[in-house]
This record gives structure tokens, C-alpha cells and sequence, in this order.
């Protein structure tokens, strides 16, 4: 398996990945959705709430926040030394209290330690007028999104197989008059192919070639080779997340290994 970086940013991650099965790459999506653990809010406990929202709405909109989550130093609640009672070890809390009119931010919310702070902190939670006030705390603990979307760090992860677009040599000319006759940012002749500029204008290359019934350029795929991107909703970055989901899928094809020996 060959695996290259085509882009990765803090929240953001395009991986081509070669002598490939598409099993192991949807395997790998999968991971990412339903394994993956991050930090959600768990506990509210609501002290006053004057504003215009129950206290249900605003307990939901606080479970939408992204927080920094480390997995290095964090354990799930029921797997803690704690025994589930809820230490530093297992869960992160913050406070928030305010008054007057403005708009609570997720940036409002103040950390036990100021390692666990917001960073998307500009994220609405609720508008107080008046005198009106929201004072709260809340308790974060690591989840799974299989068992709530709350807990899901990875948004749309997806892959497309490479495409090999070919035409029949003998229609050369009527391949350069469809060329010439769609935009020109779509795609071009490189040798005995043609060559998209955009991997992204796929779809708008197809439409044009079943609008005007063409046969004689054939759009093949390969499924070897893999172009898997995704984006995370900024508790882990990119980086971490897909490390941490290798590892996952990893001790999962480890742990079925061994009970295969044992059924030997």
C-alpha cells in the first residue's frame, strides 16, 4: 500500500491511497464515523436561565460545540480508574455566567484548566436582552458517534477511485471538437488520453458526454487507487484523526486475528 498527503490542514485532509481495496478504504470511513471517540457535552446543569430558550434548547446547542479533545491523556467514563464517577481523568467541566444584553458564545464557556478552553469560540448558543441571564455548567466525557451524532469529530468523509479517461483513436478529430466545444477549465488531450484539470469536474464532463450521446470516450475507474478526503468539526485535527482511526481499524483486524487462532 502506498499512501501520499495531497493536502492537510488543521481540519482538513486529502489522502491518496494506492494498491488499495475499496473494502479496507470504506472500512477506514466507517472507523471514522462510528469509532472515533472526541469529547461532547454529556451534563447540564442549568442554575438560571432568563433568556427566550428552554433549557432543553440551549443544553442541545451546547452538545453541538466542538471541544479540543486529547486522547492521549483522556479515558472513556466507564473505563476510568474513577469507576465512572467522573474525574479529571474522564471528564472535562466548564462554567459559564452571563448577564445583560448581548450573545452567549461557546467562547463564554470557562474551563476547570485552561488547556480544555474553546477554540471555535465565536460559535452562538444563545441572545440575552435586557437584564437577562444564563448561568450554567456542563460536563464533557469521550463518546463514540455510533452512539450519538454529538460525538461524531469527522464530517462527510468520502472517496473517489481514479478515473482513466480513454476515446477511440479513430475518432481523434470528433474528440477535439467535443473538447473545444465545453469549457475549457474541464479537460484536455495528454498523449492517448484525456486528462481533467479539476478531478472535481467529473460529474460536468459526464453530463456533456450523455447530452450529446457520445461513444467514443470511455470513462474508466480504478480501484486501487483512492483519493480519500474528509473534514473534522475541529475538537481533533486532521492529523490526529485519521492516525487515531488507523489505530482503531488496526486493533480491530489484531483482536479478529486472534479469535481466528482460536477457533483453529
Amino acid at each position: 500500500m502506498k499512501v501520499d498527503v495531497v493536502e492537510l490542514k488543521p481540519k482538513k485532509a486529502v489522502i491518496k491511497i494506492e494498491e488499495t481495496q475499496l473494502y479496507f478504504v470504506n472500512s477506514l470511513r466507517r472507523v471514522m464515523l462510528s469509532e472515533l471517540p472526541k469529547l461532547a457535552v454529556e451534563d447540564v446543569v442549568i442554575y438560571d436561565n432568563t433568556s427566550t430558550l428552554y433549557d432543553e434548547i440551549i443544553s442541545h446547542r451546547l452538545g453541538l460545540i466542538p471541544i479540543p479533545t486529547d486522547l492521549s491523556i483522556l479515558s472513556f467514563r466507564n473505563q476510568c480508574v474513577c469507576k465512572g464517577k467522573g474525574c479529571p481523568n474522564c471528564t472535562v467541566r466548564y462554567t459559564l455566567s452571563k448577564e445583560g444584553e448581548g450573545t452567549v458564545l461557546s467562547g463564554d464557556l470557562q474551563p476547570s484548566e485552561k488547556s480544555w478552553a474553546i477554540k471555535e469560540d465565536k460559535i452562538p448558543i444563545v441572545e440575552l436582552y435586557g437584564d437577562q441571564r444564563l448561568i450554567l455548567e456542563i460536563e464533557a466525557i469521550l463518546g463514540q458517534g455510533r452512539d450519538h451524532a454529538k460525538w461524531q469529530a469527522v464530517q462527510a468523509p468520502s472517496y473517489r477511485m481514479d478515473t482513466i479517461i480513454e476515446f477511440d483513436k479513430k475518432n481523434i478529430d470528433e474528440v477535439k471538437d467535443f473538447l473545444n466545444k465545453i469549457p475549457d477549465d474541464i479537460a484536455s488531450i495528454k498523449g492517448e488520453k484525456i486528462e481533467l484539470k479539476d478531478p472535481s469536474k467529473l460529474p460536468i464532463l459526464e453530463s456533456y458526454i450523455n447530452k450529446d450521446k457520445i461513444d467514443f470516450i470511455f470513462i474508466k475507474r480504478d480501484p486501487t487507487k483512492v483519493l480519500f478526503h474528509f473534514e473534522t468539526d475541529g475538537s481533533l485535527t486532521a492529523k490526529d484523526a485519521i492516525i487515531e482511526s488507523a489505530k482503531i481499524l488496526e486493533n480491530k483486524y489484531s483482536d479478529f486475528q486472534k479469535k481466528l487462532k482460536i477457533l483453529k
